[in-house]
């Protein structure tokens, strides 16, 4: 006998590492955590740490190889987590649900299997009839994540990400004003014996409350516009001190406007489109290399001297103002934003397996339900269905006929 094979005869009477226990559910979820393609997206929907977690819980996750590195999480943490890597975009959409940051581009119809759920971004603007009648030909049961609401009535990936991209627009203004980007050459805030810098913040939502709150703190000369009263007056409350706000006025704003250092468009949509408030003749007036942060822009924007930029080209000049359009703010800061929507995604599929599958989820929970917007081949989003002319299905009416 050799000295290997009476080695490995003793190895067997060693105390062996057990398996870690991983708890089993007949309600197990098989989630895909795609690659991301779509153009200057780097985040990822769960963290390494998220997976451990719905992996111990008896869930299955396809982990598309280098789907993290974006974000900053390598392989290795997935792989260590339980998240199974593989190393295609045909194997990773052989999952059930297909858990994603950006919605579906052309390629990827062709992969996803049908019947299966997708939960991503729907961001309506950018999409045509088309997009709806795809997912429905393979009857795709759609989730768009910023619909779904909270049981208080709150959409919680919506004000996550615009908490980010408020804290964010702070820093990229200082960025631009500062002499090695070409800008003014002043500081973002005030110091002793000279004058703060002058921001001016249009719209009262979650965007403009970050964006003020690290103003404040940096001593900067702060003037916010909103078309609606109740808006200023929740935001004044929500902020805690007084500060200088108005409703938009034509020669108020157009005064605030030629005198700041930086203006930052926040307004959303209403129906769809944002709206345009500051004119291409009162950007003219604004002072040369004053700084323009467009948050609205994946909606059209509120500046009509906007255009689309990105993370690698993100600024243009337009009479001699530097315009900062880029769609995707949070993506600036992608490790940040994938902790964000891990913490608000992971508990709705820990409850989502829990409560014995996406369907039972949906009829469960309203507020999960106004995420839906494609189900079993037909629309069950009204708005969509109007602006389309599409079949529309009622998942209340639906919810109702159950019981």
């Amino acid at each position: 006998m050799t000295g290997f094979e009476e080695l490995a005869k003793q190895t067997v009477l060693y105390p062996q590492e057990a398996p870690l226990a991983v708890k089993t559910s007949k309600h197990g979820l098989a989630i895909g955590l795609p690659k991301e393609v779509s153009f200057q997206e780097n985040r990822i929907a769960l963290t390494p740490e998220a997976v451990a977690i719905l992996v111990r819980n008896g869930h299955s996750v396809l982990y598309e190889k280098g789907a993290g590195e974006g974000a900053k999480f390598t392989d290795t943490e997935y792989s260590e987590a339980g998240a199974q890597v593989v190393y295609s975009p045909k194997e990773v959409y052989e999952a059930n649900l297909i858990l994603k940051v950006e919605p579906l581009i052309d390629g990827e119809f062709e992969l996803i299997k049908p019947g299966s759920t997708l939960i991503s971004a729907l961001n309506l603007p950018a999409h045509e009839r088309d997009y709806f009648e795809r997912l429905n030909s393979r009857n795709i049961t759609g989730i768009g994540y910023e619909y779904i609401e909270d049981e208080a009535g709150g959409m919680p990936v919506i004000r996550m990400m615009s908490e980010i991209a408020g804290c964010t627009v702070l820093l990229i203004a200082g960025e631009f004003l500062s002499s090695s980007s070409n800008g003014r050459g002043i500081i973002l805030g005030g110091i002793t014996g000279v004058p703060p810098t002058k921001v001016v913040v249009l719209g009262a939502g979650t965007v403009a409350e970050y964006a003020v709150r690290s103003a404040l703190g940096m001593g900067a000369d702060i003037k916010v516009f909103d078309k609606h009263l109740f808006k200023l007056q929740r935001f004044k409350y929500a902020i805690g001190q007084n500060l200088y706000t108005s409703i938009i006025d034509s020669d108020t704003l157009t005064e605030a406007i030629e005198r700041a250092d930086v203006v930052i468009g926040a307004m959303r949509a209403e129906d769809g489109l944002s709206p345009i408030v500051v004119t291409e003749e009162m950007v003219s007036r604004m002072k040369p290399n004053s700084v323009i942060i467009d948050v609205a822009i994946d909606q059209g924007g509120n500046f009509e001297t906007s255009r689309m930029t990105s993370h690698k080209d993100p600024i243009f000049r337009k009479h001699d103002i530097i315009h900062y359009c880029v769609p995707n703010i949070a993506a600036r800061v992608a490790h940040t934003a994938s902790m964000a929507l891990s913490n608000i995604f992971l508990p709705f599929l820990l409850q989502t397996g829990t409560i014995g599958g996406i369907e039972e989820m949906m009829y469960a929970n309203r507020w999960f339900m106004k995420g839906v917007y494609t189900h079993k081949g037909t629309l069950t989003n009204a708005y969509i269905a109007k602006k389309f002319n599409m079949r529309y299905k009622d998942l209340e009416l639906l919810l109702a006929a159950r019981f």
